[in-house]
């Protein structure tokens, strides 16, 4: 078995959204497809080891956010079978409702980002639900929920590695520093606590976030993470409580994640990389929504 990362050079900027392509005895497998903005790459990727796009039969999507599974229905034209947490099922089926609520977020940018997402036929996408085994290629993929980034969150543990997403958080060219993605409606802190939890349980030798490329020191990156989410979700609301306007407590936010990402040693373009891959806004928003139910009268 071979894995290899996949840069799809997301906007022009290496090392921000990969695909990873597993070769196992029987054939690839692809986990993450990426946007449909990047399908050219990933086309031109795949053919550096010696496959096309219909050479992929079997795609894993951790979760249905487009950095993640905008390609899925080109790939499932193309033949391939996509499996993906049974929540996020339907979403691949028919993008509609997913694709107007990124337009909320995105509004003008939606185009320019993410590109033509398209339905996937129904008949060749698979609902995965918390522990069962895809065989794919000759190689047997577990899958684990672990939600607290979103509700529909699959990682899929191969051996001693896994596949993790979001789940364990964005960790960029190497550096130790963390970032966390929390966008709304779904962030959730003691979900994904339990997450974390979960995932150092699994003694993982690697694991290969989606931003950006493997991971040797698991334990390290999971606890970071986790001290992480403890902060931010205290700073949000400390100046959310303070009546802090929404324009301010985002500027705050940003000064003081690239703070932390300048003392961690991050050049100005690996800060630029973190902010594509997690842009700061939608932490902020997702912690605000956090708090403002969890505190709601």
């Amino acid at each position: 078995m071979d894995i290899h990362t996949l840069d799809l050079n997301f906007q022009g900027l290496a090392q921000t959204i990969a695909s990873y392509l597993v070769i196992g005895p029987k054939g690839p497998v692809l986990v993450e497809t990426g946007p449909a903005t990047t399908l050219a790459t990933l086309r031109a990727r795949l053919s550096d080891y010696g496959y096309e796009l219909g050479d992929i039969r079997h795609v894993l999507v951790t979760h249905i956010h487009l950095d993640h599974s905008g390609a899925a229905g080109w790939l499932a034209r193309e033949g391939a079978r996509i499996y993906v947490h049974h929540v996020g099922a339907a979403h691949i089926i028919d993008p509609s409702r997913l694709l107007f609520s990124a337009s909320r977020i995105y509004g003008g940018a939606m185009e320019k980002l993410w590109g033509e997402t398209v339905p996937a036929p129904a008949e060749q996408v698979t609902a995965v639900y918390d522990g069962d085994i895809i065989a794919a290629a000759g190689l047997e993929f577990v899958a684990l929920d672990t939600p607290g980034h979103a509700w529909h969150h699959h990682c899929y543990r191969l051996g001693d590695v896994a596949f993790t997403g979001d789940a364990a958080g964005i960790r960029i060219n190497a550096k130790p520093f963390v970032d966390l993605p929390a966008p709304p409606p779904e962030f959730k802190l003691e979900i994904w606590q339990q997450t974390i939890d979960r995932l150092l349980a699994e003694q993982l030798s690697a694991i290969y976030p989606t931003h950006f490329g493997r991971v040797d020191n698991v334990n390290e990156q999971l606890k970071r993470l986790r001290a992480l989410m403890t902060q931010a979700a205290e700073f949000i609301r400390v100046r959310m409580q303070a009546g802090a306007p929404h324009a301010r407590l985002v500027e705050e936010y940003i000064a003081w994640r690239h703070a932390d990402a300048v003392a961690e040693g991050l050049t100005e373009g690996e800060i630029q990389q973190y902010d594509l891959a997690n842009p700061p806004f939608m932490s902020v928003d997702g912690i605000l929504r956090y708090w403002q139910k969890k505190l709601k009268p």
